[in-house]
């Protein structure tokens, strides 16, 4: 599949939303890597499963290895080629033809579970348990609105919050790195404080486009 054939296919898969400025450029990236992955017959499942592995060794590492250090970082570093992979298993099922329920079950059950993941890592360097549970709470109330309003026949509540799961990656993984590379400040409290915050906003703004959408 080329890369105007995986655009419009994405776009389909995404409620017709539009792939252009940044999404289109990512979506690019995304394809250029996923089409050798797809030529050498890699399954779009196998890619979802790595990056859950990865997800859950990041966490792994972060509790087990305390606050700062090699851990941390490698944390970090883990965290972000697992969100890598999460854009990759899709990309790879569109461009095979091998888009299913069953991988879109599987890819959200990932994603849960990578969430919690990053949670665990704003905790094990060096978060309050309480603030990181909030944080990763909310995260998970957030995509509970929306899997509940596709119960309910909402395709598409149609917002893009200010704290998706790229923005929750991010904020973990950075704060993990910099806990390291700057141990006198509280780096994973603050990446914690601040996801709690976009998570807050998050929340209330794809609730209320669900409750225009009902």
């Amino acid at each position: 599949m080329d890369r105007d054939s995986y655009l419009r296919r994405w776009s389909s898969l995404h409620g017709g939303a539009h792939a252009g400025g940044i999404v289109r450029g990512w979506l690019t990236a995304v394809h250029a890597v996923a089409r050798p992955l797809a030529a050498a017959g890699v399954a779009p499942a196998a890619v979802t499963l790595t990056g859950l592995a990865l997800a859950v060794l990041a966490a792994v590492a972060a509790v087990a290895g305390g606050r700062g250090g090699g851990a941390a970082v490698a944390a970090g570093v883990l965290l972000v080629a697992a969100g890598l992979l999460d854009s990759l298993d899709g990309a790879v099922a569109v461009v095979t033809g091998r888009t299913s329920d069953r991988g879109a079950l599987l890819d959200a059950v990932a994603d849960r579970v990578g969430d919690a993941a990053c949670a665990l890592v704003l905790w094990g360097c060096g978060a309050p348990a309480w603030l990181a549970l909030t944080a990763g709470g909310l995260a998970q109330l957030q995509e509970y609105l929306r899997a509940r309003a596709q119960g309910l026949g909402v395709a598409d509540v149609g917002v893009v919050s200010v704290a998706e799961r790229p923005v929750r990656l991010a904020l973990a993984a950075a704060s993990a790195v910099a806990t390291a590379a700057v141990a006198w400040l509280d780096w994973a409290t603050l990446g914690a404080g601040v996801w709690a915050v976009l998570g807050l906003i998050g929340f209330v703004q794809v609730a209320s486009a669900l409750g225009r959408r009902l």
